[in-house]
């Protein structure tokens, strides 16, 4: 049994393991503890492999991808909040996909964003087919002794699959003879058929995915590249047209002395025979050419065709015009910027709302539109002269300066829209705002790698950002944030949605609401009350599968919570 077939076994335990523990687990929404469990446990048996039989890939590279992974999905036991979890769970699928890079032959530190698409595509590639490969291939069942418990076991299944029928004929008939033996069977056996389905589906699913994914990681995918690599590079023994009696003679150490029966001349034209350069010609080896190997990890714009490519003249044009018109759009909002809250309101046929809520998100959109199209062009550049880069740096730098404008002026209608003049602060304008943030620091290390040369390092760079932003904002709470606000804004004169902050908020905003629903008006107090009771009545899960901090302490809050509401005063509304 080879080292190939052991890995492969290793893997496919380690899959139904966690294929079990899937089932088990994940079974249970929402996720929380469970989740976190999970991660952990999916990260504790890939190290065991790899530990085992691929050592070299514990990497401090990988190692930090994993932490992040681990960290990333205990956030699932201590916040509540649906946007946070979707977050979260795209952020693990994005670490998963950056984690399986070396497969292809690319460092993560130094790849592109390119290369991280790439890398979540072919984590999700192996992880759908990767197992059939290992199932079929990898693993050489013929090689595997048949002793111990390799033996036993299939001794047992085929023992199982003989006795199987049998028992179900006899257990019929035993049935149907005694009335009281064919009711202990039903109520032992009494299992209804969709729970059965169920469970082997989640953990058919678990085992699959686990095994494909652990496959591409350990053995470097469907083809394994390194001996893709070592093929293409190959290169056919060097030929000679020397004879054997030739490279023999050739062998032999040479003779300081002249032969007894050679004259001067003999030797000479023996030592040195005339038209030697041109026969040492005809006699050489032609070198042998080598095929260029595909290298993810190096791949520039040689691989499209040149008319797609950007030169001089063609990045001033897309550039130079994209700054026209960024630079246009500042000017106009220059004014505003400067101008404050009074020129907002003091400019004729010109409405707040109008102002704020047209203009956020699609300067958002401008945001997040921008850093693909420098990325992409500084990818087409031509690389024949150094006029090209610098053109293009500058250019790129002044785009970057004119956006941080134009996300200012996004930033101050989001304050004009959620300030004490606007409409409060919801999900949807939350997180947009994260983005914008999160963008600004992209950006700046944009200029720090791309337009100093240093573009291997912008990516690695920038999901680390996006790691540290997401982790800021778990510690912020954004529900009870929210929360926070509104209630500050509602002090201040301004109307408190109770509906939108307690039914489309999670428990995350549980503890600010009920800490401050005493300055609430008595129809504010009546919505939160109602709501509360009704989660902690019938949406509280008490299985510790699902155990999150943030919903602990919100069932625990709402068993104590007893506002000073008198009943009367509800009745007749809504919500009763």
């Amino acid at each position: 049994m080879n080292d190939r077939t052991k890995t492969g076994l290793q893997i496919l335990q380690a899959a139904f393991l966690m294929g079990l523990l899937g089932n088990l687990l994940l079974r249970e929404i929402p996720w929380g503890l469970n989740a976190f469990l999970f991660v952990t446990a999916f990260v504790a048996a890939m190290t065991m492999i790899v530990v085992r039989r691929r050592p070299e890939l514990l990497t401090g590279q990988n190692i930090v991808l994993c932490a992040a992974m681990v960290f990333l999905s205990s956030m699932f036991a201590w916040r509540d909040s649906i946007q946070l979890k979707v977050i979260d769970a795209f952020a693990i699928i994005a670490l998963m996909g950056v984690l399986i890079l070396p497969s292809l032959n690319v460092t993560a530190t130094v790849g592109g964003v390119f290369h991280y698409v790439v890398g979540v595509f072919w984590a999700g590639l192996n992880a759908a087919f990767s197992p059939a490969v290992l199932l079929s291939t990898d693993v050489k069942w013929n090689s595997i002794p048949r002793m111990g418990w390799s033996r036993h076991l299939i001794a047992a299944v085929r023992g199982l699959l003989i006795a199987l029928p049998l028992v179900l004929i006899f257990g019929a008939l035993f049935m149907a003879a005694d009335a009281v033996y064919e009711g202990m069977v039903q109520r032992i056996l009494n299992i209804p058929s969709e729970t059965v389905f169920t469970h082997v589906l989640l953990t058919s699913l678990f085992f699959w995915l686990t095994a494909g994914y652990y496959r591409g990681f350990i053995f470097g995918g469907l083809i394994d590249p390194v001996t893709a690599s070592a093929a293409a590079e190959k290169v056919p023994p060097e030929k000679t047209d020397l004879s054997i009696f030739d490279q023999a003679r050739a062998e032999e150490p040479e003779s300081t002395g002249l032969p007894n029966n050679a004259s001067i001349l003999e030797h000479i034209n023996k030592s040195d025979p005339p038209n030697a350069d041109a026969a040492k010609v005809q006699t050489e080896t032609p070198p042998v050419e080598k095929t260029k190997v595909w290298q993810w990890q190096n791949i520039d714009n040689s691989v499209v065709p040149q008319a797609f490519t950007l030169g001089v003249i063609e990045t001033s044009i897309v550039l130079g015009l994209m700054n026209l018109l960024f630079l246009s759009f500042v000017i106009v909002q220059v004014p505003y910027l400067f101008g404050g809250m009074d020129l907002v309101q003091n400019t004729p046929d010109f409405k707040l709302a109008e102002y704020a809520r047209r203009g956020f998100g699609e300067l958002v959109a401008v945001s997040v539109l921008v850093l693909p199209i420098l990325l992409a062009s500084h990818w087409l550049l031509r690389k024949d002269t150094p006029l090209n880069e610098k053109v293009y740096r500058v250019l790129a730098g002044v785009q970057i300066v004119l956006l941080f404008v134009i996300m200012a002026s996004a930033v101050q209608r989001l304050f004009l829209l959620t300030g004490n003049l606007g409409y409060g602060l919801t999900t949807v304008r939350f997180y947009p705002m994260v983005v914008m943030l999160w963008f600004a620091v992209v950006f700046i290390w944009f200029g720090l790698t791309v337009l100093r040369g240093a573009r291997q390092y912008f990516a690695w760079g920038a999901l680390w950002s996006a790691l540290f932003v997401l982790a800021g904002v778990h510690v912020l709470n954004p529900d009870s944030f929210i929360v926070r606000t509104n209630i500050g804004l509602m002090k201040q004169g301004r109307e408190f949605d109770a509906y939108y902050n307690v039914t489309e908020l999670s428990d995350d905003a549980v503890p600010a609401l009920i800490e401050s629903i005493d300055s609430m008006s008595m129809e504010d107090k009546c919505w939160i009350d109602y709501e509360l009771r009704r989660r902690s009545e019938n949406e509280r899960s008490d299985d510790l599968r699902s155990f999150s901090f943030s919903r602990s302490k919100a069932k625990e809050l709402m068993k104590t919570f007893g506002p000073q509401i008198d009943a009367s005063q509800c009745q007749g509304k809504p919500w009763l």
